[in-house]
């Protein structure tokens, strides 16, 4: 038991470690005065927006602490719990929000005055700040829970507070970011025929502020709580198959996977010259090769001497999860990436118009749903053979063990896009903005990457948690001839379609308020065009923030009521087939959407690279409006169903003393 006291200190280690990166990132010159006057815009709006989130967060957290706290079977503990995972994940945010909208303009600053791989180092310290916390504060929770507690199943309280925060973080967030992107890229771009960034889009500053509140602190919740997930459902099933030594190997392991990340950072680095997506990609591989030696020496340690296959079988079950993680990594790229054919053949379908782009795009989005199933089918099977049940939960902590370097990875790109947005609207030379350019095109991909981990992941978390259900009710099995778990099927079935048809139009009713909102300005603030007239920025900054609040909580309320109503109404069969339901549209779903988007979106670059016409050209023209309806397809729906699925199981494993009949 004594050993479970290295995961907090480890924890310890990840956030000052993140410290010294946000230092360290502080420390760069930000540049010139009007570099500066756009960062405080960018940050102050992200700021506001956040602390408007969080006064809506404090409601629902209050509200739902007092339903624990007065459950039956659950009670005083298991709301504390809810209450510091909620907490945890909001802090993560926080952080690396922070820091990111610190890091970028650094970054511009970087690339103006040191070239690319000063501007590469700023951007990725920034975004590894964002992974560090989401692992240091994660394995603190968990581990200093199950010391306090010593029961894995008050600790699930944790994670439910996690994915609460996650999910209006990520819905919220993507709202917010979609409604200012398509609003600033319709009026600016197609109407107006002005560049992305011009500072003369008056919601250019509202779309920068969404790269932040979107794609850095709702992905940084969105991974915490899956993180958080799959650590807690694979000490709930060690608990029961393996008794304290089954609760240690998981943690542990989370923990040397800290260490790992932070070791992958060091090998972020290359000359100006250099390929930035091989360098990313270099800190990835070494902190997963780092990975597979800790995990057979660590498994043979906890579990040689219990286990039917001497620790062998928990180590594959191990290792599945971290090979197919990183193998749909690899997938996402090639549908997603200008590099490859896909992409590729969008631009080319752009030159007859938009109908054909569109349909190119979702088609792209559905052939990149088989591989990554195929991935994620070996790996279930692959642990549940050799492991067991206990193999399934391992799996998905063998994907998330190096998610502190993949969150880094992943929110370097805002940072990125962020910075040529800065560059643009400060009027540095065009070459900076070819560094920053080149560093986005590397995050979209990187992005697109991340998102398609967090499917992964979300995937054998959400399946590791239902089994850990389906333990805490007695559900041996599900059975398809019972009408009640058929029932439960097609309603789970049909949420992720209800889910993200509320968040597509909730970013669709945004935009069209932000798209009139620009056009007004346009019209009538005189000398707009001509740079003599200042945009008003902060309307438009308000009317993103006032859009994602209001429009976030139905979709919110939906992952919480409808699993509770179905256990309730139906019961605990029903809600298993629910659970099943979900879970393949939703991930389905998601994959789809983040891919057919990511794809859409580098394609719009690689005309604007020159392909195709370049800039300016019907093709271009037609690419954009692809990439305008991809935008909330891989920013806010496809995002957002990962925390559906995830939410939905967590809330029937803690309220699964309610349902047992």
């Amino acid at each position: 038991m004594e050993l479970l006291y290295f995961a907090p200190a480890v924890g310890a280690v990840a956030l000052l470690f993140a410290l010294y990166l946000s230092n360290k990132v502080s420390k760069v010159d930000e540049g010139t005065d009007r570099m500066k006057e756009i960062a405080s815009y960018i940050q102050e709006g992200a700021m506001a927006f956040l602390r408007r989130e969080y006064k809506y967060i404090a409601i629902f957290t209050a509200i739902l602490f007092v339903v624990l706290s007065v459950t039956p079977g659950l009670g005083i503990k298991t709301a504390i719990s809810f209450l510091v995972g909620a907490f945890f994940s909001v802090l993560a945010g926080f952080f690396g929000m922070k820091v990111a909208t610190k890091a970028n303009v650094r970054t511009a600053n970087a690339a103006r005055t040191s070239g690319m791989n000063q501007a590469l180092g700023v951007a990725f310290s920034g975004g590894a700040v964002m992974g560090m916390s989401v692992v240091g504060l994660g394995i603190i929770g968990v581990s200093v829970l199950y010391l306090i507690f010593k029961d894995a199943t008050i600790i699930t309280g944790f994670g439910l507070g996690a994915s609460s925060i996650a999910l209006f973080g990520r819905v919220g967030g993507g709202i917010y970011t979609k409604a200012a992107d398509v609003g600033a890229d319709l009026v600016g771009k197609v109407e107006a025929g002005i560049p992305e960034d011009d500072p003369r889009n008056p919601a250019v500053i509202a779309d920068n502020v969404g790269d932040n509140v979107g794609d850095v602190a709702g992905m940084g919740s969105d991974l915490f709580e899956s993180y958080v997930g799959s650590l807690i459902s694979a000490v709930t099933l060690g608990a029961i198959v393996y008794g304290i030594q089954g609760v240690l190997f998981p943690v542990i392991l989370s923990s040397i996977g800290i260490l790992a990340s932070i070791i992958g950072t060091f090998f972020v680095r290359g000359g100006d010259k250099g390929d930035p997506h091989k360098t990313l990609n270099n800190a990835t591989y070494v902190s997963g090769i780092i990975m597979v030696i800790v995990a057979f020496v660590l498994a043979k340690y906890f579990l040689g001497d219990i286990s039917d296959s001497n620790g062998t079988g928990e180590f594959i079950a191990i290792l599945s999860g971290l090979v197919v993680g990183i193998a749909i990594g690899k997938i996402t790229e090639v549908y997603t990436s200008e590099d490859y054919s896909s992409v590729k053949k969008i631009a080319q379908q752009s030159e007859t118009g938009a109908a054909t782009t569109i349909i190119s795009g979702l088609a792209v989005g559905m052939y990149s749903t088989v591989l990554p199933i195929v991935g994620i089918v070996i790996a279930i099977l692959a642990a549940y053979l050799f492991a067991g049940i206990y193999g399934i939960a391992l799996a998905a902590v063998g994907m998330l063990s190096i998610v502190g370097i993949t969150i880094a990875v992943d929110a370097y790109g805002p940072i990125s896009d962020n910075a040529g947005g800065i560059a643009e609207m400060a009027g540095l030379p065009k070459e900076v903005r070819g560094i920053t350019d080149k560093l986005d095109a590397v995050g979209n991909t990187t992005a697109a990457i991340g998102k398609g981990f967090a499917i992964g992941s979300a995937a054998l978390t959400a399946l590791a948690l239902f089994v850990s259900y389906s333990q805490a009710v007695g559900l041996a099995k599900i059975d398809l001839l019972d009408p009640f778990v058929i029932a439960g099927l097609f309603l789970g079935g049909a949420a992720p379609y209800l889910f993200s048809a509320l968040t597509m139009e909730a970013v669709g009713s945004a935009a069209n308020e932000m798209i009139e909102e620009v056009r007004r300005q346009f019209k009538t603030i005189p000398g707009i065009m001509e740079g003599t007239g200042k945009p008003d920025y902060a309307t438009c900054v308000d009317i993103s923030t006032a859009a994602a609040l209001k429009k976030m909580i139905v979709p919110g309320l939906i992952a919480v009521l409808l699993p509770l109503g179905t256990g309730l109404l139906l019961g605990s069969e029903a809600l298993g087939g629910l659970l099943a339901g979900a879970l393949v549209s939703g991930v389905l779903m998601a994959i789809q959407m983040a891919n057919s988007g990511g794809a859409w979106d580098n394609a719009k670059k690689y005309i604007e690279g020159g392909a195709h016409g370049g800039k300016g050209s019907e093709a271009h023209k037609a690419a954009v409006v692809g990439d305008t309806v991809g935008d909330p397809y891989k920013d806010t729906s496809g995002p957002s169903i990962n925390i559906l699925i995830k939410l939905m199981t967590i809330v029937s494993l803690v309220f699964a003393p309610l349902f047992m009949r």
